[in-house]
C-alpha cells in the first residue's frame, strides 16, 4: 500500500459571525466553515476537493497549511501533528508544505520584482545566499516554465498565466513535499489553464509532489486527481477513486453536480439544476445538510439524523441515509421495489 503522507481527522473551523470583538459579545453565533472533515492523501498522489462556493474548500486548505488556526481537529503530516507545532518547529515544517493561491494578482506583492518574490522564502529559511541565490532563482523559474529574464520584472508587467507561474515558482523554491493548490487555474483562460495543469502534473512526476487540488471545475478535477472528495456546507459527503466517483456517483449531491455539467451536444437533454441555494453556514439544517435540496429525501431520518461516512460498493465512502443499511448493491432491489429513481449516469467529459 502507498503510504499516507497527510491525515486529516475531524477538522473543524468556526468563525465568529459578528465582525468585531464588541459585536461578538452580543452575537455568539459562528460560521461553520469546516465542520468535521476527515480524509487522507497518499504520498505522490492528488486528492481533488470539489464543491459549490461556500462549501469550505479553501478554508480546509488554509487550515492545513496553518494560515488559519483551526477550532479543533487533527492534521498529521508524515507522522507529525501540525496543529501542535510552534516556533522553530512550525517554521521548519513550512519548508515541506506550501500553497498556490487562486488569484496571482492579489497574492504577489506589486512592489517587489519576480526575483524578490521567489527569493523571499529562500531568505526566510536561510537556504541559499550570495551568488548561488541567482542560480537557484533561475532554476526555479525554469521549473515553472519561465526564463531568467523575468527576474527583474514586476507582477503588473506579466500576463495572468505568467503571474500564476511565478506563484508556482515561489511555492517550489523551498522544494516542498506537499502543495495545496487553491483553484490555481480558475482566473485563467482555457488555453492557459491546460498549460498550468500540465505543468503541475509534470512537476508532480519530476519532484514527487503530493497535491491537495481545490477546484469547482469538475472536468479539471477529473484530469488531475487520483481521488476526489466532495464537500457540501462544511462536510465531506462522498470520497473515493476518481473513476468511480465520476463513473458511478453515489451521493445525490455528487450526482447533481455531475448532471449539471454542460454537454457538447446540441441535442442533449436540459441540464439538471439543483433546487434552492446553499443554506447559511451560520444556521445549517439539522440532520443531513443536503436534505432541503435533495430529490431522494426520505423524511424524518434525513431531517433529524446526520448521516455518517460509510464504505459502499466500489470502495467509495458516502454520507447518505440511502446507504445507511448496507451497500448500494444490497439496497438496489429494495429501492427499485419502492419505485425510487436510479441515480443519473455521469455525463461524458471532453
Amino acid at each position: 500500500m502507498v503510504e499516507a503522507l497527510l491525515r486529516v481527522r475531524e477538522l473543524v473551523k468556526h468563525f465568529p459571525a459578528a465582525g468585531d470583538w464588541f459585536a461578538q459579545i452580543f452575537d455568539r453565533r459562528v460560521v461553520r466553515a469546516v465542520d468535521g472533515v476527515s480524509f487522507e492523501i497518499e504520498r505522490g498522489t492528488t486528492l481533488g476537493l470539489v464543491g459549490e462556493s461556500g462549501s469550505g474548500k479553501t478554508t480546509t486548505g488554509r487550515v492545513i497549511v496553518r494560515l488559519v488556526e483551526p477550532t479543533r481537529g487533527e492534521v498529521v503530516f508524515d507522522g507529525i501533528d501540525l496543529l501542535k507545532l510552534k516556533g522553530k518547529a512550525l517554521k521548519a515544517m513550512r519548508k515541506r508544505i506550501q500553497m498556490i493561491f487562486q488569484d496571482p494578482a492579489s497574492s504577489l506583492n506589486p512592489r517587489k520584482t519576480v526575483g524578490q518574490i521567489v527569493a523571499e522564502p529562500l531568505r526566510v529559511h536561510g537556504m541559499v545566499k550570495g551568488r548561488d541565490l541567482e542560480r537557484k532563482l533561475v532554476r526555479t523559474l525554469e521549473l515553472a516554465g519561465l526564463s531568467g529574464r523575468f527576474l527583474n520584472r514586476y507582477p503588473h508587467e506579466l500576463s495572468g498565466g505568467q503571474r500564476q507561474r511565478v506563484g508556482i515558482a515561489r511555492a517550489l523554491a523551498v522544494r516542498p513535499e506537499f502543495i495545496v493548490c487553491d483553484e490555481p487555474v480558475t482566473a485563467l483562460d482555457v488555453s492557459i489553464q491546460a498549460q498550468i495543469l500540465n505543468l503541475l502534473m509534470d512537476l508532480q512526476e519530476e519532484l514527487s509532489l503530493t497535491y491537495l487540488f481545490i477546484a469547482h471545475d469538475l472536468s479539471v478535477v477529473k484530469h488531475v486527481s487520483d481521488r476526489v472528495a466532495v464537500m457540501y456546507l462544511g462536510k465531506i459527503v462522498e470520497i473515493g477513486d476518481v473513476n468511480t466517483i465520476f463513473g458511478s456517483p453515489k451521493h445525490p449531491y455528487t450526482q447533481a453536480l455531475l448532471a449539471a455539467v454542460p454537454r457538447p451536444d446540441p441535442k442533449a437533454p436540459p441540464r439538471k439544476v439543483l433546487r434552492g441555494e446553499v443554506p447559511s453556514p451560520i444556521d445549517p439544517p439539522p440532520g443531513c445538510r443536503f436534505h432541503p435540496r435533495c430529490e431522494n429525501f426520505l423524511g424524518d431520518i434525513c431531517k433529524e439524523e446526520e448521516p455518517r461516512l460509510l464504505r459502499v460498493e466500489g470502495g467509495v465512502m458516502v454520507a447518505c441515509h440511502l446507504y445507511g443499511r448496507g451497500s448500494s448493491s444490497q439496497r438496489a432491489p429494495e429501492e427499485k421495489a419502492q419505485g425510487k429513481p436510479n441515480p443519473p449516469e455521469a455525463p461524458p467529459f471532453l
